[in-house]
């Protein structure tokens, strides 16, 4: 390894295999099983300003699988340029910093830091991902986010774990500055794809904390269009746990981001149902307004298809619960309209861009519909689609408005009709099913 001295080698260990400072530390402290090193330690080491004792020595040779005897030179080296006697022969604390001027050999110490800059021109170059693989990136993101709406989670959530991991390593690495962002951007999205796993299954805490680091990686990357899609999926975190104001106001700090295509329709769907179902009427219907003028202003395509964009069936989808939410009769049949809407708009989308749970949900929502006209028939009619579906293709808030609505058919004014305990019946058995652990793989999170 020539006379380098302890700084220099250092860094070139480390850069040599794009680690992170903090990664070296993290190897170091896995091999003595202890956290006795953080990366602003390493820094030291490789500036010189504090030399590795011997017993630090042998692990830091460990970490980079090289002869400890390699390391020891160079703290020679590097002694021998400032007149030193290398004594550090025991395990005692980290020797302090050099002082800033050598006592001799002045020209030997310009050399070391020539060997320092060349070494980090060296790591400027080194990269671990080029613009293909972003674009190979870019192009499964987008493949998972269409399939997602139509595809049963378990086809998906392993790839698109395997894929958040490596992107996770990747920007532990080293990238030029435009790739970097497009990574940060691709992390977003892949963190919020996770969200939205967690969220189908109801462990609303973890699609949390998958959210906050899709926005901590999108603010990363200044990427509004992001920015306002996190805050949709937290405003959706918030309504299916009970907090529809503060699902209301997310959707609303959502909508203060510029960013293009249908996410303004989302953030204000999202803002109405939410209000619906807290019971501000006005302000529901102001929402629900505001929505369908987004959607006719909807400028530019959505960068993403699947979820990361919303469709004119699911604005119709959302439409429809949150008119029913606003209750009375005339809301009612508004419902039924925009329920009916989507079902046949997603009918007549491709295969991949027909939301099952968007299906379900516009079903459940013909059916209480009809329900609250008091029409019996078209409420079992409604319902044929989602009850003979297979169970594991229900998400947890499918399931909770099943709950819902079977509760509603138990209320006194259906007591006596023997179709509505049927219905009653068949909706528990249904939800039953689709809420067991048999109904999700292992291998997903619960």
């Amino acid at each position: 390894m020539g006379d380098t001295g302890i700084g220099a080698l250092l860094l070139r260990l480390r850069t040599e295999r794009g680690w992170t400072q903090q990664r070296v530390a993290d190897e170091y402290n896995a091999l003595e099983g202890r956290a006795a090193k953080t990366g602003k330690e390493i820094g030291r080491y490789e500036r010189e300003a504090r030399v590795p004792v011997p017993y630090t020595r042998k692990y830091l040779a460990q970490v980079f699988g090289v002869d400890v005897v390699a390391l020891d030179r160079a703290v020679a080296v590097s002694k021998s340029l400032r007149g030193e006697e290398d004594s550090s022969s025991g395990s005692s604390p980290e020797e302090p910093a050099w002082p800033a001027v050598p006592s001799r050999s002045g020209k030997g110490a310009i050399s070391v830091d020539a060997v320092m800059s060349a070494d980090f021109a060296r790591f400027i170059a080194q990269r671990n991902a080029d613009e293909f693989v972003v674009e190979q990136l870019e192009a499964d993101v987008a493949r998972l986010a269409r399939a997602y709406v139509s595809h049963p989670l378990m086809e998906l959530y392993v790839e698109i774990k395997r894929l958040r991991d490596g992107v996770f390593e990747l920007l532990r690495g080293r990238q030029h500055p435009r790739q970097t962002a497009d990574l940060y951007v691709a992390a977003s999205r892949l963190c919020g794809l996770s969200a939205h796993v967690c969220l189908d299954l109801g462990d609303y805490d973890s699609a949390a904390t998958h959210a906050r680091t899709a926005r901590a990686c999108a603010e990363a990357a200044g990427h509004e269009g992001m920015l306002a899609w996190v805050r949709a999926v937290e405003s959706l975190i918030a309504y299916w746990t009970g907090r529809y104001e503060q699902a209301a106001r997310l959707a609303q700090a959502g909508r203060h981001h510029r960013a293009h295509g249908s996410i303004g329709a989302r953030l204000a769907s999202l803002e109405a149902r939410a209000l619906a179902i807290a019971g501000d009427q006005v302000g529901a219907v102001a929402a629900l307004a505001d929505a369908e003028r987004s959607r006719e202003a909807t400028s530019g395509r959505d960068e993403v298809p699947g979820i990361f964009a919303f469709p004119a069936a699911k604005q119709f989808a959302y439409a429809g619960t949150s008119h029913l939410a606003v209750g009375g009769r005339e809301h009612v049949r508004q419902a039924i309209a925009s329920a009916d809407t989507a079902v046949r708009l997603y009918r007549s989308a491709e295969d991949d861009d027909q939301s099952v749970g968007d299906l379900f949900a516009a079903h459940v929502d013909l059916a209480r519909g009809h329900l609250l006209l008091g029409d019996l028939d078209g409420t079992e009619a409604m319902l044929g689609f989602v009850l003979e579906s297979p169970p594991e293709r229900m998400s947890a808030s499918i399931v909770r408005r099943l709950t819902a609505l079977g509760r509603e058919l138990g209320e006194p004014q259906y007591g006596g009709a023997a179709q509505a305990a049927h219905l009653r019946e068949r909706l528990q058995h249904t939800a039953v099913l689709a809420a067991s652990p048999a109904a999700h793989p292992p291998e997903l999170p619960t």
